[in-house]
């Protein structure tokens, strides 16, 4: 039998990994902001993100959604191990 996976630490392990993806997009964001819009809408099969795309970043807003994305994240650990501990 496998072993179990504690949610907590599943939840802060996939917070972390979240947490860094945000700011490196959001650096990359800053630093070359067409480059990394063109690298996304390649990921998403060629989507037109320059019509999504804001037009300034606020420190406000940077935050709020670096907060989101590891919130998100720390729920969405929690919630795989407790579904995969229950499967297994």
């Amino acid at each position: 039998m496998a072993e179990k996976i504690k949610p907590k630490a599943a939840g802060y392990a996939l917070a972390s990994v979240a947490g860094i993806v945000s700011l490196t997009c959001l650096l990359l964001v800053l630093i070359a902001k067409e480059f990394t819009i063109n690298f996304f809408g390649a990921i998403f099969h060629g989507i037109d993100l320059n019509q999504i795309e804001a037009s300034n970043i606020t420190i406000g807003s940077a935050i709020l959604g670096f907060v989101e994305v590891i919130v998100i994240g720390f729920v969405l650990g929690w919630l795989f191990a407790v579904i995969y501990n229950k499967l297994n």
